[in-house]
């Protein structure tokens, strides 16, 4: 065959194919699209992790998106971390000093995140995104009393006085920090991991981190009594369009909120958690939230982060199983005692 006919021919053959790619549906091109459950809605399902390296809260002058030097920095130095404190321990090592601090897990065993949130494109310097410049709003002269009177009555207490002082996750009560939600955010130490299952009329995710559940429900809400808060709050669902939007209520007045200090802030009976959810692409839900409480807030706040989809499984937490350091600290406090250490309040 001639060159000239070869080429013809070659010709032909990517214009037919051309034309036969025009006519095929969008998602045989290549073009990404929702997946969805048998009941239209799109799929949220499957394992997921909002691990980052991006504060909740946007360092004051930083400007809201990163430039591509500052990603740069950020994620090299969380790499270094990384692979410095991820080294084999020395098994020739001796006891540590007596009375000194004994460690804890080996970075092997940690995974907060080594990458900067990217939302639509643009990798944030903070999950907040509104206020403007991307911090909590202030508390409200109620709010400023009600946690007043929280640290005011703490201080008549050690920290070892009894397990209702101790932290929730140490209780294996709730997840650290705000990592089971509402609003669900990174704890930025490890198991930022989540399990989504979806029916007609729930959607449930469970969080890695000891284990927490939330069941939301889906319709016309009906709310619980506003007497009864329990923990992860009373969630309702509804589909507005592509997106979940989940607002939840009669959150427990105990539970630890947005990466505030646990005594810091604590809900009234009137916030209002306000979620979004919208598979972006194939490997990535973006996620967005808004807390509303007027009695202790002197303004809403917002923020959004990804949820990446995680290549691995999702393993049972089981805090409570083998879980010794609650009944050790509060023995090691009364032995201190018995031998004349007083255990003064805590008072931070």
């Amino acid at each position: 065959m001639s060159i000239r006919h070869s080429t013809r021919l070659l010709t032909a053959c990517v214009a037919l194919i051309a034309t036969a790619t025009l006519l095929l549906p969008a998602g045989a091109q290549g073009q990404w699209t929702v997946p969805r459950t048998a009941h239209g809605h799109p799929d949220l399902q499957g394992n997921w992790s909002n691990a980052t390296i991006t504060p909740i809260e946007r360092p004051r002058g930083q400007a809201a998106v990163l430039t591509a030097e500052e990603v740069a920095q950020r994620e090299g130095r969380a790499d270094a971390i990384v692979t410095a404190l991820a080294q084999p321990s020395d098994p020739d090592r001796g006891a540590p000093e007596a009375g000194s601090d004994i460690g804890a897990y080996n970075y092997v065993y940690i995974d907060g995140g080594s990458r900067v949130a990217i939302v639509n494109g643009e990798p944030r310097s903070s999950l907040i995104t509104n206020p403007p410049d991307g911090r909590r709003p202030a508390l409200t002269p109620e709010g400023e009393k009600r946690r007043n009177e929280v640290r005011d009555f703490m201080a008549g207490f050690s920290q070892y006085d009894n397990p209702e002082n101790r932290p929730l996750e140490e209780r294996c009560i709730m997840s650290f920090g705000s990592n089971g939600g509402p609003p669900m955010l990174p704890n930025y130490f490890y198991n930022n991991n989540y399990t989504i299952v979806q029916t007609a009329d729930y959607v449930m995710i469970m969080t890695e981190m000891v284990h927490d559940t939330r069941i939301i429900r889906l319709g016309t809400p009906d709310p619980l009594p506003a007497h009864i808060r329990p923990w992860l709050g009373d969630s309702w669902g509804r589909w507005q369009g592509d997106t979940l939007v989940v607002e939840t209520t009669n959150i427990h007045p105990e539970q630890n909120l947005a990466g505030y200090p646990p005594a810091a802030f604590k809900p009234s009976e009137n916030i209002k958690v306000t979620e979004r959810f919208t598979r972006a692409d194939e490997h990535t839900i973006n996620y967005e939230f808004t807390v509303d409480d007027p009695s202790m807030l002197s303004g809403p706040f917002s923020g959004e982060l990804p949820f990446k989809a995680l290549d691995g499984l999702v393993y049972e937490y089981a805090c409570h199983e083998g879980n010794y350091a609650l009944a050790n600290v509060l023995m090691g406090a009364r032995a201190q005692e018995r031998e004349g250490v007083s255990n003064q309040p805590d008072t931070r």
